[in-house]
């Protein structure tokens, strides 16, 4: 894969910041837009726009069309069994947000146990901690190794296990979780698992068929789509008996005063008018990942990641966290001095310096605080890449690096 010629499909990469060129290294964050998705999510505004699934007006249809045509994409990206098991959200986290308040309330009680990890995000943390407030349920977590691994998941285990809710891979460490053998350990003892898919959609091949995960979640405004648009895959057999998340319209079958039934699947899970015009942008960027094939672009993430490390490594004040990186290199500049805490020098003023020579990455705790506990820091400065990243942008990042890290 050709970063520099798929360049042209992001206009943004071309700007310059400080009289320098962009280096954008922040993608763990959000990736920039191609133009085609841009392209079609103008294209519709201008000339299909209608609120869906309620009108029998050509512009509704038209509208209700492209949503469903969008969810249909999304089966196909994942290898979802049904549309049906398609629900959208408005990103990872309300996807999560969902399971946690609607698994709870039909499958769990108090003392129960949702087993997370200790590389998770805010966002696989906090939903289960509101539960545990609300409802008193325990959340209890997997550490990890001083290599940045899970360690082994029986150990875990309790007969009050009721949920598994794991990362795939973190956006801190970039650690590849074996999601299929915690998958396969959990059903061996009847506990679903729900796959927390932000880091892993946009980078590697997802089959949740092959994986057979009970949830899989993931964000569109990672993966060159929309923000505000997201997907919660969940088994039928899951999602049937679960509660709606939310009540409104679009989501209901008749209301009365004395009752209201709801629709079938996955619209039980869908209140309100939903984005369908990010919806359409979200398949369009699923259809350009698609041409240009993600096991190209997966093994063109992995390379970069490996060629960064191996220059970093070259410096002798660098320390990096994790060793199974695929798409994210975090790591810390330490003092020379031996000032600062634990000898290092603030992530922000690295950040910050990195910054004004044109180069973006991101800085801080990462919404991974228990994490940032675990590893001993405050936080950590995080360079991560995607699909129109090159070598020639690496070596500018390691140059700054080495100029930044020479000023303390």
């Amino acid at each position: 894969m050709n970063g520099q010629e798929i360049r042209a499909d992001f206009p943004i990469l071309s700007r310059e910041v400080y009289g320098r060129p962009l280096v954008y290294l922040d993608n763990a964050a959000t990736t920039q837009k191609p133009l085609c998705v841009l392209d079609a999510m103008r294209e519709e505004y201008l000339n299909v726009n209608a609120n869906v699934h309620r009108g029998v007006h050509y512009l509704s249809q038209q509208a209700t069309d492209l949503h469903e045509a969008a969810r249909e994409t999304v089966r196909q990206f994942i290898h979802a069994a049904k549309t049906e098991e398609i629900v959208f959200t408005r990103g990872t986290t309300e996807s999560i947000n969902l399971v946690a308040s609607s698994f709870v309330e039909a499958f769990m009680q108090e003392g129960d146990e949702v087993l997370v990890t200790e590389m998770e995000h805010h966002s696989n943390i906090v939903p289960w901690q509101l539960q545990a407030q609300r409802k008193g349920i325990v959340v209890r977590y997997i550490p990890i190794s001083d290599d940045g691994m899970l360690l082994p998941l029986a150990s875990y285990l309790s007969p009050r296990t009721k949920l598994i809710s794991v990362t795939h891979v973190s956006n801190v460490l970039g650690t590849v979780n074996p999601v299929a053998d915690i998958i396969r350990e959990a059903h061996a003892h009847d506990i679903p698992v729900l796959v927390d898919g932000a880091q892993s959609a946009p980078h590697i091949p997802i089959d949740v068929q092959a994986l057979d995960c009970d949830f899989y979640a993931f964000s569109g405004h990672k993966m060159y789509g929309p923000t505000g648009i997201g997907v919660l895959y969940g088994k039928e057999k899951w999602l049937e008996k679960m509660p709606p998340y939310q009540g409104g319209g679009e989501m209901i079958d008749r209301v009365s005063w004395e009752k209201t039934t709801f629709e079938r699947l996955p619209f039980k899970f869908e209140a309100g008018t939903p984005d369908y015009i990010a919806t359409h942008g979200l398949a369009t960027a699923i259809a350009y990942i698609n041409q240009l094939g993600i096991d190209k672009i997966a093994a063109h993430e992995h390379e970069l990641t490996r060629y960064c490390i191996e220059q970093m490594r070259q410096m002798e004040n660098i320390r990096i966290y994790g060793t199974d990186s695929r798409s994210v290199v975090s790591f810390n500049v330490t003092s020379p001095h031996g000032e600062g805490e634990g000898g290092l020098i603030h992530h922000l003023d690295i950040g910050t310096l990195l910054d004004r020579l044109g180069i973006a990455v991101r800085t801080g705790h990462h919404c991974a605080q228990p994490l940032m506990t675990r590893l001993g820091v405050q936080g950590t400065v995080r360079a991560s890449f995607a699909l129109y990243n090159t070598k020639d942008e690496v070596d500018t990042f390691v140059a700054g690096l080495r100029r930044v890290a020479q000023m303390f």
